[in-house]
């Protein structure tokens, strides 16, 4: 598998070990990721770039997009154009799966109808869970995905076992049906 990863240039100056940490997974999983334009790149080194490179690395962006069977953002520090490169891939019917690390989802995005569209605060120890969940729903090697309405006490105790766990919600509620399948075996 093919993984597209992106985020803020200007935000690897304070989320480096972040990125790195995405990157990484992905490639111990044995995934292909195209993150060099990140990992690699600086503001200083864009803003030296003339129009005719910058329109070139533009194409090269969208073949990359194109080409990955997903595509992974950390979006704790904002950017315009990682917005834009979600919007491509949306546009095109990749899956998307949005990290943030502290404060709130990005607020366009976190709200967005659209079943490709996932989003995702993370933690260090809650990150290789996510990204398996993720993976395995752009794999389809979950059996479906569905969504379903809860009370506002049931969201409040999942918010509560997912903060206490250090878990995603749906890594829980995952837990929690197969125990009871095993309970009934």
């Amino acid at each position: 598998m093919k993984v597209y990863f992106t985020a803020s240039i200007f935000g690897k100056k304070y989320h480096l070990q972040n990125y790195l940490q995405i990157v990484n997974a992905l490639k111990s999983k044995g995934y292909s990721v195209i993150a060099d334009h990140i990992l690699n790149s600086s503001e200083t080194k864009i803003r030296m770039e003339t129009k005719t490179e910058r329109l070139k690395f533009h194409e090269k962006l969208e073949r990359w997009i194109q080409s990955s069977d997903c595509m992974i953002v950390e979006t704790t520090f904002p950017s315009i154009s990682v917005g834009y490169e979600i919007s491509l891939a949306l546009g095109l019917g990749k899956p998307v799966l949005i990290l943030y690390s502290q404060g709130d989802p990005p607020s366009l995005l976190a709200h967005h109808k659209d079943e490709k569209l996932l989003c995702e605060r993370y933690t260090s120890a809650t990150l290789r869970d996510i990204i398996e969940d993720f993976v395995n729903f752009v794999e389809a090697a979950a059996d479906a995905r569905f969504t379903f309405f809860i009370t506002p006490k049931i969201a409040s105790h999942l918010e509560e076992v997912s903060r206490k766990e250090k878990m995603p919600k749906s890594v829980y509620l995952r837990r929690l049906i197969e125990a009871d399948i095993l309970s009934k075996k």
